[in-house]
């Protein structure tokens, strides 16, 4: 009998996968300027461009 729990399901599909990926793509592009960023900018804009790294070892994209 299927678990019907899920928060017992391994792993996320890999469209939800896509649609995070894209997210924060759009999150780090909108937050884009050419001047200067102030600490806790740089701070958040990191922890975007990690996690973007995270989703993409996870579905096989390129690495930038």
């Amino acid at each position: 009998m299927p678990n019907s729990v899920p928060a017992a399901v391994p792993g996320l599909p890999s469209a939800r996968l896509a649609e995070i990926h894209d997210c924060l793509t759009l999150a780090l592009d909108a937050t884009e300027r050419p001047t200067g960023y102030t600490q806790p900018e740089r701070e958040a804009r990191s922890y975007l461009r990690t996690a973007l790294r995270q989703v993409e070892r996870l579905t096989g994209r390129a690495v930038r």
